[in-house]
């Protein structure tokens, strides 16, 4: 399958720099060396100031997807003696619903509409309900909305609950500081605003979630948190970790660090889309989200197109990726990035291969 040419304006894998691509040409070298643990070191103390951690926190580095880090978070901080409250407005919001059926963590499913922003009226009826956790997804990438984690935190302070959140695709793109909003694990994963090959999972955890960890008998051996921790106190991995792209990871890092940080690169990536959103306003599609996030725009088309063919068009006929979904969002919405090595020029071809689309195109 040739992509040198595609435009990939997914959520990820996103496209990646030259730089980063340069290093996942080169030789992977031998990890169990001094310099690797400098290296992943680095990894986890820039990793604990970008995602604003609380003093003593950590991070550790699973080689697998995003899921593999929604679950190892699961099973290591959550047990059958937790009553949990989950949020799902979307694929990944019953990703976690399906972890918790899995791993016989009960729990009361908060189900939200397509698209429909939290609200503080739809916490209040669990108020003082005798829970112990929370668990949501800051941005649900499958619609394109993003939570409030502000109003999130402080019913999560308010009631004393642990709060496990994914920000896999929010990271970078949207406000997320675990200690100002009160989380205790923060997940996410290198393919989507790290913009580096897919492959690589991070779990931050706070002290407390350690504490859970640390407490915990988990059923697994490679998803066991206790060993991971271990082992990066040394700079290392229970086991053989995806070596090339946690020497990208370090490179993006240290890339973000030296551009203006955390700030400035949620500033690009809200420009970007921004600029796409005030110009796809003037074509035949709304937008899905009642507050997207900046990571994604999810798109229904209101001139009846089906939204699965628009996203075949464009790949097939105009060499550019988007988003699909899937089941019953599959013909109605359609998602394009705002990650990854992208540029205003991209959005512009983008743009112009949509208008060209809704012209020829009878729905």
């Amino acid at each position: 399958m040739p992509t040198t040419d595609m435009l990939n304006f997914t959520v990820g894998p996103v496209m990646t720099d030259d730089a980063l691509l340069a290093i996942g040409a080169e030789q992977v070298p031998y990890f169990r060396t001094p310099e690797f643990s400098l290296l992943m070191k680095e990894n986890e103390a820039r990793m604990l100031t970008f995602a604003g951690a609380p003093r003593a926190s950590r991070a550790v580095f699973l080689t697998g997807s995003g899921t593999a880090a929604m679950e190892a978070s699961v099973m290591n901080t959550l047990t059958e003696q937790d009553r949990v409250l989950v949020v799902n407005g979307g694929s990944f919001g019953q990703r976690f619903v399906e972890l918790l059926t899995i791993h016989r963590v009960p729990f009361t499913e908060l189900r939200m509409e397509t698209g429909r922003a939290l609200r503080e009226a739809d916490l209040l009826p669990y108020d003082g309900a005798g829970y112990t956790a929370f668990v949501i997804n800051a941005h649900e990438t499958s619609t394109g909305v993003l939570y409030d984690m502000e109003l999130v935190g402080s019913f999560c302070r308010r009631n004393g609950l642990f709060l496990l959140v994914d920000a896999i695709s929010a990271f970078l793109a949207d406000d997320i500081d675990m200690e100002r909003m009160g989380i205790d694990v923060l997940l996410t994963g290198s393919q989507k605003a790290l913009a580096c090959a897919p492959g690589v999972s991070i779990v931050v955890l706070s002290p407390r979630a350690i504490e859970r960890t640390m407490g915990g008998e988990v059923r697994s051996l490679y998803l066991d948190l206790k060993a991971a921790l271990r082992d990066g106190e040394r700079g290392q991995t229970p086991f053989t970790p995806a070596v090339g792209i946690l020497r990208q990871i370090h490179a993006r890092l240290l890339s973000i660090e030296q551009t203006g940080g955390v700030a400035a690169e949620r500033a690009r990536i809200t420009a970007r889309a921004a600029y796409f959103r005030e110009r796809i306003a003037k074509l035949p599609f709304a937008i899905a989200a009642e507050h997207p996030s900046s990571a994604v725009t999810a798109l229904r088309p209101t001139n009846g197109m089906s939204a699965y063919e628009i996203f075949t068009t464009l790949k097939d006929s105009y060499g550019m990726w988007v988003c699909p979904n899937g089941g019953a969002l599959r013909d109605t919405l359609f998602r394009v990035g705002h990650i990854g090595a992208l540029t205003l020029a991209d959005y512009d071809r983008l743009l112009d291969a949509l208008r060209a689309l809704c012209q020829t195109q009878t729905p």
